[in-house]
This record gives structure tokens, C-alpha cells and sequence, in this order.
């Protein structure tokens, strides 16, 4: 039982945001393709086969990112008691874990078409190599918005079997709104990483990062916006799109408090809902 529980706690699958942030890509890809086909069964199959892969690439990127951050980590109040860095649990065993979580991910991802095998694949060194970026440079959330977000292209290309510039452009707008709501989330451990000498996005833009998170948000919003457009989406899609607006400009920016790690937290957390909405946008715009 003590094993399982710091399984769970090394895993991070106690916080479902981790899993989730990285699976609604991948539904908003899928999603997307009911535009072009109604086979319904096949749309639910990879569903629930894309949301196993999120759980366990999110959970042996979280093993891999404390191996590499081992020492980091007992220097940061918020995560010197985790597994790794308080040595309640070996590197030899958290790279057991690790292999064992990608193995079964690689049975889930040989169940695609040739082109999403490829991709899944290629997406590896990228995937595993972000907890190293916030040593050589200040934007590591960039490099996290091109990895967590590249499940939408390859959900698109594993139902459609082919390339296409619809997902690029809401996958564009997605790096920005990872490099916004990462950015928030990097406020609650600032003061550590500045001691430590660890690069972010957050430390960059400390001065005034409502500004920069705003453009981060509205590059976002206005792919969402052109996706509507080349979708030739109802106006249904554009009046909902309101809200996804409001509550990133207003809930998220407008109302945080960047000294406060509690209101970071929540506003961080809020994507999960707004990745819910957005989801629900495609689908009426794809039927009303």
C-alpha cells in the first residue's frame, strides 16, 4: 500500500490537471474531424485511447521531470517533499515505473494509423527533454506549449489519416495558451527560483505580466476565432467563443494576484473547465 501510494504521489495522478491539460488538445483534434465524418463509434474509441495515452505520458513525464529536477527539488519549498527528492523512493525504481508506463503508451499508440505512430514517436525526445529548458532559457513554457499541445495534430491525423492546416491553426493558438496559464502557474514558486537561478517565463515577465499573459490569451482567442472562420462554423460557435474570452482575459488575468501561490493555483486549474468549453464550442459549431 505504501509503495502504491508513492506510485500515486511520483505520478501526480491525484491531480488530474496534469492528465486533462494534455488530453483536451487531443479531444478539441478529434473533435474537429466530426466536421468530415460521422463515424461515431470510431470517434469514441480514440477518445478513450487518447485520454490513456495523456494519464500515462503525463505520469512518466512527471517520474522523468523529478529524476532530472531531483536536486532542484529540495530547494523549492512547494516540492521538496516530493518521492525523488526526499529519497523516499530510488531513481533505479522511478525508471522502472517510467519504462513500464511507456511500454503500455507504445501498445496504445500502435493502435493508430502509420502517420500517428510516426508523430507519437517523434514526439518523445521533445516530451522528456522540457524539464531541462528552464536551465538554458527563460521561455521553458514555449517549449512546453509545443509538446503538451501536439496531441491535437496527431488526434486529427489518427481519424483523417492525413495532414492539414485546421489543427495547425488552433494548435498554433494552444503553445500561447500554454505559455499563458504556465506562466501563472510558474508565479507560485518564483521566489524559490530566483535564489536557485532557474529560467522562466514568469521570471521574465515579473514586472508586468499581465500584459504578457493578455497576448498570450488573445493569440489564443483569435485562433479560435479563425478556426471558426475556415470551419465555416455557425454563429453559435462565435457567440459562445465569448466566454472563452472572458474568462481568460478577465478571470485569469483581469483578477490575479501574482504574490498570491493559492490564487495562481486556482486560476491554473480554471483551464481544465475552459478546455470543457472549448470542446463544447467545436461541437456546436460542427452542428448547430
Amino acid at each position: 500500500m505504501k509503495n502504491f501510494e508513492l506510485f500515486l504521489e511520483l505520478t501526480r495522478l491525484k491531480k488530474p490537471i496534469g492528465f486533462m491539460l494534455l488530453f483536451w488538445p487531443c479531444l478539441w483534434g478529434l473533435t474537429l474531424t466530426l466536421r468530415f465524418s460521422d463515424d461515431y463509434f470510431i470517434f469514441v474509441k480514440h477518445c478513450f485511447l487518447f485520454f490513456c495515452g495523456a494519464v500515462l505520458m503525463r505520469s512518466a513525464g512527471c517520474i522523468v521531470n523529478d529524476i532530472l529536477d531531483r536536486k532542484i527539488d529540495t530547494m523549492v519549498e512547494r516540492t521538496k517533499n516530493r518521492p525523488i527528492a526526499s529519497g523516499k523512493i530510488s531513481i533505479q525504481k522511478s525508471l522502472i515505473y517510467v519504462l513500464i508506463l511507456c511500454s503500455i503508451a507504445l501498445l496504445i499508440l500502435i493502435q493508430f494509423n502509420q502517420k500517428t505512430i510516426i508523430l507519437g514517436l517523434a514526439s518523445m525526445p521533445f516530451a522528456f527533454s522540457y524539464p531541462l529548458m528552464k536551465r538554458f532559457t527563460y521561455w521553458p513554457q514555449l517549449f512546453l506549449g509545443v509538446t503538451f499541445n501536439y496531441g491535437l495534430i496527431m488526434a486529427w491525423v489518427s481519424l483523417t489519416n492525413e495532414f492539414s492546416y485546421y489543427p495547425l491553426i488552433l494548435y498554433f493558438g494552444a503553445i500561447f495558451w500554454t505559455l499563458g496559464y504556465d506562466t501563472i502557474y510558474g508565479y507560485q514558486d518564483i521566489k524559490d527560483d530566483e535564489i536557485i537561478g532557474v529560467k522562466s517565463t514568469s521570471i521574465k515577465f515579473k514586472h508586468n505580466p499581465k500584459k504578457f499573459i493578455f497576448l498570450c490569451y488573445l493569440i489564443f482567442y483569435l485562433s479560435i476565432l479563425f478556426l471558426g472562420l475556415i470551419m465555416n462554423y455557425s454563429k453559435f460557435y462565435f457567440l459562445f467563443s465569448i466566454l472563452i474570452f472572458v474568462h481568460l482575459s478577465f478571470y485569469q488575468n483581469k483578477l490575479l494576484d501574482i504574490s498570491d501561490p493559492k490564487t495562481c493555483l486556482k486560476k491554473f486549474k480554471s483551464n481544465n473547465l475552459l478546455g470543457f468549453i472549448i470542446f463544447i464550442n467545436i461541437l456546436l459549431g460542427n452542428y448547430l
